[in-house]
């Protein structure tokens, strides 16, 4: 992939950023190999890209010494890397550089060894078989020409269309779930972070959203959707927010209303707080520092009965002790008689006489196109793909609200580094929040990653860079994420995958902002020697005289590296057609006999995660989809 000068210059910046340490070793022309490999897996456009980065490290060290970073000696390469780092112009440019190549670098067994870290999980030796996994067909087996025929086509398996799935075979109709990724099961997760997000995230985790600032929003891709990468916290409403969806006329959402399926929902997939072993030191060290502060904690409640804290749980769950619908109400849904078909990309929603009759898409393995026809169709394919595919279907757009309103739950996190031994990475990643500063619209939780995502998100090169990961097993990652007021937009791109713009407003800058310090203290308060932030100018932290130094200054959101993992709202729900796209039995207001049952249907930023929320929705919105076909099949 690479030419013998890139190749060259490559091992110098590996040489240069990572070094050996006191006990880690160095990288070296190995590591470029993995990193080759790696870049030999990406489009053609993304390689390019990243070749351009390589010759601009010449360019930059041309421009700061004069003379190009190959003929450096290693001292001066350190301190080029260091002011690419710290300017602004020049830090998202190191970044794209360095990322790769430390994934490359600690993705090694050699490294993980030499910090006492599991490199991989042992896959079971043998997996039983169950009856209705004979109802699981992938789409490349399946003739193409003649239509399938069911009573309601569901696509998508996750958090909306599994619980929908089951509640509909249960009530005994045909049920076809739809779903464009593979079944993965135990014998799939290896436990290597990499190598898992390649397979089950969407676009291998190169999910974002740009505005004013690059927001990766990282989806799932597989059956059991983006419950099958996610870290298991379950949340109810909170009240405000249901009050505020009264306002606007949603009368039915309540509290009374609500809680029946809340209740089966959390029965049906084990929602319960993780016990104090799976915790760990993270939650005994957070509630320590809160403590000292006054702040409430708690332990979060997450879909995970049995959790032994492998500390996996967003790379493929090694146990299956996490209760994503893969291994809750999909395979429940087929137990009752559902279908599922697997390596389906669904392109167009298939109407007549403004009602919706099926869909059509195509094998993801082989190009065949495949055509279901229904009485009803029920959308799951998640706030980003729904909007875009009834836009590519030319559906839902009267209202002029279609892929409008997305909200995303901006979030971001810092490393408190300790004396005491932690070894988060063999504890619950997002078990433990700090809730006292939930009516401002900051909620703090855990985010703890495996090391080679740690190395990647961490600013910083050379020897101290290297000090720093020595120190990963006393040190861990604590996150917070805010209820947003900014709005976003997603709409259909030619590449097939939706794109997304979203800008960070004032008041959610600000807060992020807030988030930042209130974390640093508590890091402080609990007894941290330093804190480390993904943010430009304060990015270390040694004490509190730096954090009242961040709470003095204006961060731009740009400064800030940001996540989110919760976008809402892009086919939203409302009684008025003119300003919503579905009302609230969840039909669309277009068209009949289409229904919504996912984010996109979600009328507001939640301030929580959303996953329970959007599970129990789908099984309120099941009863109108069954009203639905029983005057269907009557007439």
């Amino acid at each position: 992939m690479l030419t013998p000068s890139e190749r060259t210059q490559l091992e110098l910046l590996a040489e240069t950023a990572l070094p050996a340490g006191r006990i880690l070793p160095g990288a070296t022309a190995a590591t470029v190999r993995r990193l080759e490999t790696f870049l030999g897996e990406l489009p053609p456009a993304a390689l390019a890209g990243y070749r351009k980065l390589i010759f601009s490290l010449d360019a930059q060290a041309l421009l700061q010494t004069r003379t190009r970073f190959s003929k450096l000696p290693f001292g001066r390469r350190v301190e080029v890397l260091d002011a690419l780092e710290n300017g602004e112009a020049t830090r998202l440019l190191l970044r794209g550089l360095l990322a790769p190549l430390k994934v490359a670098h600690f993705d090694d067994p050699a490294v993980y060894a030499a910090l006492g870290c599991r490199f991989a999980v042992d896959p079971p030796l043998t997996k039983e078989r169950n009856r209705w996994q004979e109802q699981v067909l992938d789409a490349a087996t399946l003739p193409e020409g003649e239509p399938l025929e069911c009573d309601v086509v569901v696509v998508g398996t996750g958090a909306g269309g599994a619980p929908m799935a089951k509640a509909l075979a249960e009530r005994g109709h045909a049920v076809l779930l739809v779903e464009e990724g593979p079944y993965f099961t135990r014998k799939d997760f290896t436990g290597r972070p990499v190598q898992m997000m390649k397979q089950m995230y969407r676009q291998g985790g190169a999910t974002v959203a740009f505005g004013n600032t690059a927001i990766p929003v990282p989806i799932g891709r597989g059956v059991g959707g983006t419950t099958l990468i996610n870290s298991g916290t379950c949340f109810r409403l909170p009240r405000e927010v249901l009050a505020s969806w009264r306002a606007e006329g949603l009368r039915d959402f309540t509290d009374d209303a609500l809680t029946p399926f809340y209740e089966e929902v959390e029965d049906v997939i084990g929602v319960g707080p993780s016990t104090a072993a799976a915790l760990g030191a993270p939650a005994r060290i957070i509630a320590r520092g809160c403590d000292a502060l006054g702040y409430s904690h708690h332990a979060l409640m997450r879909n995970a009965p049995g959790c032994d804290g492998q500390g996996l749980c967003c790379f493929g769950c090694p146990t299956e002790a996490k209760r994503s619908t893969n291994v809750s109400y999909v395979p429940l849904a087929l137990d009752k008689g559902a279908q599922l078909i697997t390596g389906l990309r669904i392109e167009r929603v298939l109407t007549e006489r403004d009602a919706a009759v099926g869909v059509s898409g195509v094998a993801t393995a082989d190009g065949r196109k495949l055509t279901v026809r229904a009485k009803v169709v029920v959308l799951a394919c998640g706030t980003l793909n729904t909007p875009a595919l009834l836009e590519r279907s030319g559906l839902c757009g009267t209202s002029g609200q279609l892929g409008r309103n997305l909200s995303i739950h901006p979030a971001s996190a810092g490393l408190g580094v300790f004396d005491e031994e932690v070894n988060a990475s063999r504890t619950v990643p997002q078990g433990y929040a700090i809730d006292e500063f939930k009516h401002e619209g900051l909620y703090f939780e855990g985010g703890q990653v495996p090391l080679e995502l740690t190395a990647a998100t961490l600013s910083g090169s050379g020897p101290s860079f290297v000090s720093l990961m020595e120190q990963f097993n006393q040190s861990f990652t604590f996150g917070f994420m805010v209820k947003d007021t900014s709005r976003g937009r997603v709409s259909a791109s030619a590449s097939g995958e939706p794109s997304m713009r979203y800008s960070v407003n004032e008041h959610d800058r600000a807060l992020l902002q807030r988030g930042f310090a209130i974390l640093s203290r508590v890091y402080f308060a609990a007894g941290a020697k330093e804190v480390r932030l993904p943010v430009l100018g304060f990015d270390r932290l040694r004490n509190l005289d730096d954090v009242a130094k961040l709470e003095r200054a204006k961060v731009p959101a740009r400064h800030m590296d940001l996540t989110a993992y919760h976008p809402l709202g892009t086919a939203r729900m409302g009684v008025a057609p003119l300003n919503s796209v579905v009302d609230e039995t969840n039909e669309a207001h277009d068209v009949h006999s289409l229904f919504i049952a996912d984010g996109s249907a979600v009328p507001s930023s939640l301030g929580v995660n959303p996953q329970l929320t959007l599970m129990a929705m789908s099984l309120r919105a099941a009863g109108f989809v069954h009203r639905r076909l029983e005057r269907l099949q009557r007439a």
